[in-house]
Formats: structure tokens, sequence, C-alpha cells
């Protein structure tokens, strides 16, 4: 059996200067993500939650500290390494959805594998299988004015996970829904890590939504600590 965490974070570091100040978001943060595992990070405005989810995405790096996904060390890869494993292996959704207004649903869901140079035909078969899974089937032609912000999310969902990724991080994905669009787009979160193993981290201010996730870690003065029982 195979014991190895998808993604193990080790004592990293992350300050920013401001002025003449040093501030510190990060102290020597560890976290372990397994598999199929949902873990939600809150904390207060301006904790790091962000920081850290880009320096676990490999968007940003750290002062010091170890990165490893599947036992192999991300910290210290070149630019072009670190963006093929972002392709690869990790889906990004964010409170905003990003959509690009001239294009349909249905492409939107497939660019990161046209950019990633995928089949096309192949690539549309995935993308609609994933939009008819997050209940959009109906709606593939339609540009994203033309839809509502909650269908808007499920399709910036469906378009992280075109490549199949083992690691979908997730930063405020609710934010800007209103509850039962929330709920529904969490929901969906919930049935796709279960069904396909995949980890997913999620940053949120949402409180009833992070207790119900498999697991809820605050980070505070720099570091991750585990939230009392529910």
């Amino acid at each position: 059996m195979n014991d190895t965490p998808l993604l193990q974070a080790a004592a990293l570091c992350r300050s920013y200067r401001s002025g003449l100040d040093t501030i510190t978001v990060l102290n020597k943060a560890d976290l372990v993500v397994q598999p199929g595992e949902m873990t939600a990070i809150v904390g207060a405005s301006g904790s790091g939650k962000t920081t850290l989810l880009q320096i676990l995405g490999t968007l940003d790096t750290p002062d010091s500290g170890q990165l490893f996904f599947r036992g192999h060390e991300l910290t210290g890869k070149s630019e072009s390494d670190l963006a093929g494993h972002r392709n690869n292996h990790i889906g990004f959704i964010f409170q905003f959805h990003h959509l690009l207004p001239e294009f349909s649903a249905l492409e939107n869901v497939m660019m990161p594998g046209l950019i990633n140079g995928r089949p096309r035909a192949a690539l549309k078969d995935k993308a609609q299988q994933l939009l008819e899974r997050v209940g959009l089937g109906e709606r593939l032609d339609h540009r994203s004015g033309e839809l509502s912000g909650g269908e808007q999310q499920r399709v910036a969902l469906a378009r992280a996970l075109v490549m199949a990724p083992a690691l979908l991080l997730a930063d405020e994905p609710t934010g800007n829904l209103d509850a039962a669009s929330g709920s529904r787009v969490f929901a969906l979160l919930r049935e796709l890590s279960k069904n396909l193993d995949l980890a997913v981290v999620m940053v949120t201010h949402n409180m009833e939504l992070a207790r119900a996730m498999d697991r809820c870690l605050t980070l505070a003065d720099g570091r991750l600590r585990l939230d009392s029982p529910f």
C-alpha cells in the first residue's frame, strides 16, 4: 500500500516587504493532503490563505520550506517544469470565474486542453461530459453573459477538471454566489471528490461549508492548526 501523500508542504515561510516593515504571512506552515480528501482553510482576512494556496499551486514560491507532490519535491524546479506540473495535475477555481466572454461554455471548458495541445475531438467530448455532469448539458453553446452566476461558476469548475487533475485548489469558489448557488457548487465538489478521488483544498470564509468538509484548518500566526471537532 502506498502511504505517500498526494501533497505535502513542510515548514513553508513567506514574507513581504511593506515600506520599512516586513510582514510574515507564513511561518513554518505544514500541510499534508491525501488523495480524495477535502480540506478547508479558514482564517482572518490578510492571514495568508491565498498566498498559501498560490504556493501549493506553484503560482508563488516560498522564501524557505519544501513542497512535495506524490513524494517528488517541487521546490527548486524550473518555471517550465512547474507549468507542466500545474497543467497536468492541478485544477484551479476562484471566487470570480474568469470565463472568456467571447467563447461559449463548451469552448471555455476546452481551453486548458487546447492550450496544452490536446486533440480537439476528444477534448470536446470530455468538456461536454463535464458540463453535463455539472448540470449544464443544455447550455453548451451559451456565452458567459447568458449564464447566471451559479452557472458560470459551474462552467469554471468543469474547466478546472477538464485535464483530470488529482488536486483542485479553490479560492473562495462560492464567495460571489447566493447561498443556494453556493450550496449547489459545493455539493458538486463533494460528489466529484468522492467519485474521482479528487483532493480539494478550499480557502473560504463560509464556516458552514468549511465544516462540511473532511477537515477544517485555521491559518493563524503563519501556521495551520486543526480546528476543534464540530
